[in-house]
C-alpha cells in the first residue's frame, strides 16, 4: 500500500490534469449512464402501442443522440488532457531520476552496469506513466459508473442491485488472490531484462572488440539466454492469470445468469415493465464493463508496483559524499597538496589506502609510481572527492577538502583521463565542456594550445565537425589533444594527468607531450605515470607499496636508492620475459 501512495504522489503537481480528466470520466459516465433510462422510458412509451406519443419518442431519440455526442466530445478532450497529462509525468519522472543519479557517488556506479540503469528507467516509468494515467482515466468512471448504476437499479428493484453489488467484492478478493504470485514471475522477468539490456548495452559501447574477437554470436547467445528466460517466464505466469481469469468470469457468469433470470420472471408476472426490463438489462451490461476494469486495474496496479520497485529502489540511494552544512567554496590561490594520515577502503573490511602522507608543493610535477592496484588511481579519486577519506585529511592551500563545497573542489582541478573521454556531438561543444559559454577566440586559443587547431581546420567544418559517439572518428591522438585543449580551457590551479601518451604512436606523443608541457605551465601536477622517461621529468617522484607510501624524493635522488623507481630504472635496459613482466605489473613502458 505504502508503494501505491508513493506512485499515486509521483507527481502532485499535476493535479489539474488529475481533476480536468477526472471531471470529463465523470461527464463522459453521466451520459453513457443515461441512455440507458432514456431507452427505458422509450421502450415503455413504444409498448402503448397506438396510444403512444410519436413527439415523445422522437425526443427520446433526440436525447440519446445528444448524449451519445457529449459523450465522444468529453472523451476525447479527456483523451487530449490524458495524453498531455502522460507526456509531462514521464518528463518529471525521468528528470527527477537523471538528476538523483548525477547526484549519486562514484561507488554506485562502480557496482551497476549502465544498461540496467537505462533500463530501469524506461520500463519504471514507462510503467508508472501508463499506471496513473490509467487510473485518472478508468477509476473515477468505474467509482461512478458503479454507484451511478446501482442507485438507478436499486430505485427498480433492490433485490437486482444487492446481486449485482455482490460481485464487486467476490471478483476483488479473487483478483487480489492471484496478484502475488503474478507478481513474483514478473519480478524474475524484470531481472532478466535488466541483465539482457546491460550486456546489449555494454557490447554496442565495445563494439570494436566484440568484433576483433569476433564474439558476435556469443554477445548474441547472452541476450538470447536472458531474453528466452523473459519467455520461458511469460509462459507460467500468463497461463496463471487466465486460468484465474476463467474462474473468476465463471462465477460472474452465475451471478449474471441469476440477475437476467430474476428480471425476466419479475417481467413475465407483470412486476416490471417491458421498459424497466429493458433499463435493468442495460444496466446490468453496463455494470458488466467496470467489473471487468477491476482485473485491469489489479493487473496494472501490481505491475506498477513491480516494476517502479528499482525506480524507488534508486530514488531511496542516498548519496554518501556530501556537502557539510555551511560548506564554503574552497580558494585555491598557491596549490598546494597535503595528504595526512589518509587510510581510505572500497569495501569496510579491505583498505586500499593506510596511514598515506605526503605533500605537493605549488607549481610542482610530480608522479605517482606503483605497481596496479596499488592505489594511485584511488589517490586522485580522493582528492576530486569522488570518494571520501575512511580517516585522515586532505588539505589544498591549508584547507580540508572534506569542509568545502564538491563543486567548488572539482572546479579547482582538472584531469586528463589515459582514455580521452569525449561526447558524441561536435569538437567545439566537447572543447568548451566545462565551459558552454566560452567564446570561439577562447576555443581556439585552447585548441592552439593543445596543438589540436591545425588538425581541426582541415576538417570541412573545422570546429563544427561532429566527432560521433565517444570520438570515433578522430584518431587516438586526435582525441587525446581534444582532450587537453578542453583541460587548457578549463584552466584550473591543479592537474591531474593519467598519462595521457601510454597509447600513442611516436608521433603523436611528441604533438601530445608539447601539448602537455603548454598545460602544465603554473599548476600543480599529479602524474599517473606509465612511462620511465614522463617520471624522469618530474620534480618529485611518490611511490606507492601496499597501499602505503614507500618513497619521496626527487628521480636524481630516488635513482639509486634501491626502491621502485631505481628498479624500474635498472628493468629498462634488461630484455628478458621477467623484466617485461615486472614492468607491465608496474603498468610502465620506457
Amino acid at each position: 500500500m505504502k508503494q501505491l501512495v508513493r506512485i499515486l504522489l509521483s507527481a502532485k503537481e499535476l493535479w489539474r490534469y488529475y481533476a480536468a480528466i477526472g471531471l470529463f470520466t465523470i461527464l463522459v459516465s453521466a451520459t453513457a449512464l443515461l441512455q440507458p433510462m432514456i431507452s427505458g422510458w422509450a421502450i415503455g412509451e413504444i409498448s402503448k402501442g397506438k396510444a403512444a406519443s410519436l413527439k415523445l419518442v422522437v425526443f427520446f431519440a433526440v436525447m440519446i443522440f445528444i448524449l451519445d455526442f457529449l459523450q465522444n466530445i468529453f472523451n476525447n478532450i479527456g483523451g487530449y488532457l490524458g495524453d498531455q497529462m502522460s507526456t509531462k509525468l514521464n518528463f518529471i519522472l525521468s528528470r527527477r531520476y537523471y538528476e538523483h543519479l548525477l547526484q549519486l557517488p562514484q561507488n554506485f556506479f562502480d557496482k551497476e552496469l549502465s544498461g540496467k540503469i537505462i533500463n530501469r528507467l524506461n520500463r519504471s516509468i514507462n510503467q508508472i506513466t501508463n499506471f496513473i494515467q490509467m487510473m485518472s482515466n478508468n477509476f473515477l468512471q468505474f467509482l461512478f459508473t458503479t454507484v451511478f448504476a446501482l442507485v438507478i437499479v436499486a430505485y427498480y428493484s433492490w433485490e437486482v442491485a444487492l446481486m449485482l453489488l455482490s460481485l464487486y467484492p467476490i471478483y476483488i478478493i479473487m483478483t487480489v488472490r492471484t496478484s502475488g504470485k503474478w507478481s513474483d514471475y514478473q519480478s524474475q522477468k524484470n531481472h532478466n531484462y535488466d541483465i539482457a539490456s546491460g550486456r546489449f548495452a555494454e557490447a554496442i559501447g565495445q563494439i570494436k572488440v566484440v568484433k576483433s574477437y569476433l564474439q558476435e554470436k556469443r554477445e548474441l547467445s547472452i541476450f538470447n539466454r536472458h531474453y528466452q528466460n523473459v519467455n520461458d517466464l511469460s509462459k507460467p505466469q500468463s497461463k496463471y492469470w487466465h486460468q484465474q481469469d476463467i474462474m473468476r468470469r465463471i462465477v460472474l457468469n452465475i451471478i449474471f445468469f441469476g440477475v437476467y433470470l430474476y428480471i425476466f420472471i419479475e417481467g413475465v408476472h407483470g412486476v416490471l415493465n417491458p421498459g424497466v426490463v429493458v433499463a435493468l438489462i442495460l444496466y446490468g451490461m453496463q455494470i458488466r464493463t467496470p467489473i471487468f476494469t477491476i482485473s485491469m486495474i489489479v493487473n496494472n496496479t501490481q505491475r506498477a508496483i513491480s516494476d517502479s520497485k528499482d525506480y524507488y529502489e534508486i530514488m531511496n540511494v542516498t548519496p554518501s559524499i556530501v556537502d557539510k552544512p555551511h560548506a564554503k567554496n574552497i580558494k585555491v590561490n598557491q596549490g598546494d597538496i597535503v595528504f595526512e594520515n589518509v587510510m581510505f577502503g572500497y569495501t569496510s573490511d579491505t583498505m586500499v589506502l593506510k596511514n598515506v602522507s605526503f605533500s605537493i608543493e605549488p607549481n610542482s610535477k610530480v608522479a605517482l609510481v606503483g605497481e596496479s592496484g596499488e592505489g594511485k588511481t584511488t589517490i586522485t579519486n580522493l582528492l576530486l572527492r569522488l570518494y571520501d577519506v575512511s580517516s585522515g585529511q586532505i588539505r589544498i592551500d591549508n584547507q580540508d577538502i572534506a569542509k568545502v563545497t564538491q563543486n567548488s573542489l572539482r572546479d579547482n582541478i582538472g584531469i586528463v583521463f589515459q582514455e580521452p573521454a569525449l561526447f558524441s556531438g561536435t569538437i567545439r561543444e566537447n572543447i568548451a565542456y566545462a565551459n558552454d559559454k566560452a567564446s570561439d577566440e577562447e576555443v581556439i586559443k585552447a585548441a592552439k594550445a593543445a596543438n589540436a587547431d591545425e588538425f581541426i581546420a582541415s576538417f570541412d567544418k573545422g570546429y563544427d565537425t561532429e566527432i560521433g559517439e565517444r570520438g570515433l572518428k578522430l584518431s587516438g591522438g586526435q582525441k587525446q589533444r581534444i582532450a587537453i585543449a578542453r583541460a587548457i580551457l578549463k584552466n584550473p590551479p591543479i592537474l591531474i594527468l593519467d598519462e595521457a601518451t601510454s597509447s600513442l604512436d611516436s608521433r603523436s606523443e611528441h604533438m601530445v607531450q608539447e601539448a602537455l608541457q603548454h598545460l602544465m605551465q603554473g599548476r600543480t601536477t599529479i602524474i599517473i605515470a606509465h612511462r620511465l622517461s614522463t617520471i624522469a621529468q618530474v620534480d618529485k617522484i611518490i611511490t606507492i607499496r601496499d597501499g602505503r607510501v614507500d618513497e619521496v624524493g626527487s628521480p636524481e635522488k630516488l635513482a639509486n636508492s634501491g626502491g621502485i623507481y631505481s628498479q624500474l630504472l635498472k628493468l629498462q635496459h634488461q630484455t628478458t620475459n621477467i623484466s617485461k613482466k615486472k614492468l607491465k605489473e608496474y603498468e610502465m613502458s620506457a
